[in-house]
């Protein structure tokens, strides 16, 4: 256990466990604590954080908006690599835990803080990614995981102690969803969702409608690109975090986006979770579709190969490793020409392309047509396809000539 803490910086969201954790630093290490909040695209969900805080303990608190931070140096360099995890999860928590832990040690150096905390719990990735952050960062910092240390092992438990501290708390015991929203998702676990049989109640999505319930008319739009960032909406352009934004909106009123997993978690065991992320399922197809026209063969499938490390990398909390950065540096390179503009429909729940063009296009129709054509010699496959099969054709061969095993 830390000992001899004077000043801590707690990574505050004014949940449940935060609040908690808030009081429990506050009677435990007799010391100060600075409650910091990322507004990274909560909404109503900061509405009273610092009045919240302050009435908590907390002796003074930090509310900073890095919507654009986040957007722009988070979640457009994990989308230039088209980042998925376990071929279906968009990494929305993943992507937030490095800049809220980046801001929160920065915090601490200009408040003299010698300690930061964080809520999460012992047995999700959460804890790895604050941590492995705060090391990056400064080595020497002092690091207070409660739910490592405390015997309040249980939502039943947290909800007992808020209530015996007068601590208001949105959980309840008819709704114990664990929720993280930012600009880029929201997800949902625990209560009814630990039972990976039971589906997810109706009442409980926020960005998106059902896709039954959706528009019954499509709805077109465009996304111009450059060099692998989306711009502008319908010829519009847009700040990151407003374009990702009004992908939300958009996906939302469609019904696009919903996802419902069963995922590996770094320590080890699987969890379920419930995920909405609308823009960034659009953004996604649009801009795998714009790179579809603009990027070399050889570059996307070297590219390709590098997305489930990447996406593994950023899951487990590796976002200030030597090696993300490396990889990062690739994955720029290969976008300097994937600019231009897509065009999709949105409708009930799907997300389709129907049109995609660029300055910059590698797609020729004078070689890809079906129709005559006076530059492609057809007869220069044949040569191709038979050196191509030359070493399976020595490997029948030479079976044949040493006879039956």
């Amino acid at each position: 256990m830390v000992t001899d803490v004077k000043k801590v910086v707690l990574a505050y969201s004014g949940g449940l466990d935060t609040s908690v954790i808030l009081k429990w630093l506050v009677e435990t290490y007799k010391c100060e604590v600075i409650a910091f909040s990322a507004d990274i695209g909560q909404e109503e969900e900061l509405s009273d954080i610092e009045e919240k805080a302050l009435k908590t303990g907390a002796s003074k608190v930090y509310i900073d908006d890095l919507k654009e931070d986040f957007v722009s140096n988070y979640v457009f360099p994990a989308f230039r690599a088209n980042v998925i995890y376990e071929g279906q999860y968009l990494l929305g928590t993943s992507l937030a835990r490095p800049l809220i832990a980046k801001r929160q040690m920065e915090i601490a150096l200009k408040e003299g803080g010698d300690a930061v905390s964080h809520g999460a719990t012992g047995k999700g990735n959460d804890q790895v990614r604050f941590e492995l952050a705060y090391y990056a960062i400064d080595p020497h910092i002092k690091v207070i995981s409660p739910w490592r240390q405390w015997d309040l092992n249980s939502r039943s438990a947290l909800m007992a102690f808020a209530e015996k501290h007068g601590i208001p708390v949105t959980s309840t015991k008819a709704k114990p969803y664990s929720t993280d929203r930012n600009l880029l998702h929201i997800s949902y676990e625990g209560g009814v969702l630990e039972d990976p049989w039971n589906p997810p109640p109706d009442d409980m999505f926020t960005l998106s409608v059902s896709p039954r319930m959706a528009p019954d008319e499509p709805e077109i739009i465009d996304i111009d690109f450059s060099n692998g960032d989306p711009v502008a909406i319908n010829a519009k352009p847009l700040s990151p975090a407003r374009l990702l934004a009004e992908l939300n909106r958009l996906g939302g009123k469609h019904g696009i986006g919903r996802l419902d997993m069963v995922e590996n978690r770094f320590v080890g065991m699987k969890s379920r979770g419930v995920y909405e992320t609308p823009g960034g399922t659009i953004l996604r197809v649009a801009h795998l579709n714009m790179e579809s026209i603009t990027m070399d063969r050889e570059v996307m499938h070297l590219r390709d190969s590098m997305i489930p490390k990447y996406a593994e990398l950023i899951y487990n909390g590796f976002w200030f490793s030597p090696e993300r950065e490396l990889m990062q540096t690739m994955i720029d390179l290969t976008q300097k020409n994937v600019t231009g503009t897509v065009r999709l429909e949105l409708y009930k729940g799907n997300c389709r392309v129907i049109g995609r063009r660029s300055q910059y296009s590698l797609y020729s129709e004078e070689f890809a047509t079906f129709e005559d054509d006076t530059v492609f010699h057809q007869k220069d496959a044949e040569g191709f396809i038979r050196l191509n099969a030359l070493r399976l054709r020595i490997r029948n061969l030479m079976e044949k000539s040493r006879g039956p095993a």
